[in-house]
């Protein structure tokens, strides 16, 4: 049978290579000039930047993932443990390394506050339980009614899982210190929520990021894409590449061709991993759409950004591989991105600052440094020249205050990218970055389905299907949406 794979994220790659694993002729149609999606590769001058993600966490999920061809994560890529995990500037008072080791953590959270090592304890251990359960029983199931979401052991789990508890209130009965708290709820901000609006469910980071540890794939995210398009070769995948897909032509419910700027496709099978909403109000007649655009316009966005690609022509050492520079009143910063009628570029937003170049010295050339610098922003809100280069200055004197040192002077390569960007490039919805953000009423069976209810060979795979945000997810996702093909098509 002919499947078609609309886009080639992480989502496309891992379901192409999974359905043609299953034997299913496989065509993938990517609308840009490379694989990746957002997790593109930006490259000049031998400086090469992960245009999109560049936290490697839960390996167990990788793992599993190349278990479905006989192959381990190794047989692909070297993979090493940071030490430190990232460094933390706690605005201008404090600067703190979170440890792979796990003891000198719990000595970390004692100098926050007095018990803060039992208490770090306490918490890891119940993350741990519920990461467990969720791995187990949550994360690898589709969810196709209420009454799949409260089953039985769901019902038995629901007081441990503290459904309907935010994040923030249950961080804010564990621990006293601010430290400790912006800690265990920074990693919050790349699932795409704030702690007020997230479910206290996904304490499970914690467990993530201090127990199982921050990884980096040597190469970077895109050898991670790579590998999963060198499985996908190896199965017969064919890529068509600056080919964006304009329409889904559909007869009977059924999407009969896939239609391009250049040709026109056959299809038994059509799974898109473009943007989920460009897919059903752009592609599809409003009769065909399962979530039309009064369906978007209601739903809470996760963030975008704006993205600095720096090439440095000097080492810096103030650095560590992942940096965080966390403001103070970190709390108004969510409300310029969840509360529309503060929705504006911020005054005062924490950021994250990647250096892969202290782990990968293939990403800049000898004595260089290569500088990721991330700044959530609103969907949605103007973005001109102008806006971008008044903000990227502000942003960068206020990180050359906190490090001591000038780095602007040293900038050999300069790229930005931002809102209009994430439109033009991934037809991104309002220009967010990551699609929609992890509330309880978008969490598993709340967030859009795997399945078209309208069309009856159209599937879904990405970050806005469960289980949702970050690739770990997306490689899940794809797992079981490509299993449904599976079970119905065989």
């Amino acid at each position: 049978m002919k499947a078609i794979v609309v886009g080639s994220g992480f989502g496309g790659l891992s379901a192409a290579a999974l359905l043609a694993k299953d034997d299913f002729k496989v065509t993938v149609l990517e609308k840009n000039e490379q694989i990746g999606g957002r997790a593109s590769v930006y490259a000049k001058n031998d400086f090469y930047f992960d245009m999109g993600p560049s936290w490697y966490l839960m390996p167990d999920v990788f793992e599993k993932f190349f278990a479905e061809f006989d192959k381990k994560p190794e047989d692909f890529f070297q993979l090493d443990r940071l030490d430190p995990s990232y460094r933390i500037f706690f605005g201008d008072e404090k600067v703190v390394d979170v440890a792979s080791d796990i003891e000198k953590n719990y000595e970390l959270f004692e100098s926050f506050e007095e018990g803060g090592a039992e208490k770090l304890k306490k918490y890891l251990a119940e993350s741990k339980e519920v990461y467990d359960f969720s791995i187990d029983e949550m994360l690898y199931r589709d969810y196709t009614s209420i009454l799949d979401f409260f089953n039985g052991k769901l019902l038995l789990k629901g007081y441990k899982l503290k459904l309907w508890e935010n994040l923030q209130h249950y961080v804010n009965n564990q621990f006293e210190s601010d430290e400790a708290r912006k800690i265990v709820q920074y990693s919050i901000g790349f699932l795409g929520g704030s702690p007020q609006n997230t479910p206290s469910f996904y304490h499970i980071m914690s467990h993530i990021d201090l127990t199982m540890g921050v990884w980096y794939p040597q190469g970077g995210m895109r050898k991670v894409a790579h590998s999963i398009y060198d499985l996908c070769k190896l199965y017969g995948v064919e890529f068509k590449f600056n080919e964006p897909v304009i329409d889904l032509e559909i007869q009977e419910n059924h999407v009969n061709q896939v239609i391009t700027t250049k040709d026109v496709y056959d299809a038994d099978i059509v799974l898109s991993n473009a943007d989920y909403a460009h897919s059903e109000v752009d592609l599809l007649d409003k009769q065909h759409q399962t979530y039309n655009e009064g369906y978007w316009d209601k739903k809470i966005l996760a963030p975008s950004a704006m993205v600095a690609y720096l090439g440095i022509d000097k080492e810096m050492e103030q650095f560590a591989h992942h940096n965080l520079f966390l403001d103070k009143d970190w709390e108004s910063g969510f409300d310029t991105l969840f509360d529309p009628k503060k929705a504006a570029w911020p005054e005062n937003p924490s950021y994250y600052v990647n250096v892969p170049s202290k782990t990968d010295k293939t990403a800049a050339p000898n004595g260089s440094e290569t500088l990721f610098i991330l700044i959530p922003l609103a969907p949605g809100i103007e973005d001109t020249p102008e806006i971008r280069e008044k903000f990227y200055n502000m942003i960068m004197d206020d990180l050359e205050s906190k490090i001591g040192e000038n780095i602007r002077n040293n900038i050999v390569v300069k790229h930005i990218f931002a809102l209009t960007d994430f439109k033009d490039r991934y037809n991104a919805y309002k220009g967010t970055a990551l699609g929609l953000s992890h509330t309880l009423r978008q969490t598993a069976l709340f967030r859009p389905s795997h399945i078209s209810k309208k069309v009856d060979n159209l599937y879904y795979s990405g970050h806005y299907t469960h289980p949702g945000i970050g690739v770990p997810m997306v490689l899940i996702s794809s797992q079981i949406v490509a299993q449904e093909i599976k079970d119905r098509y065989g």
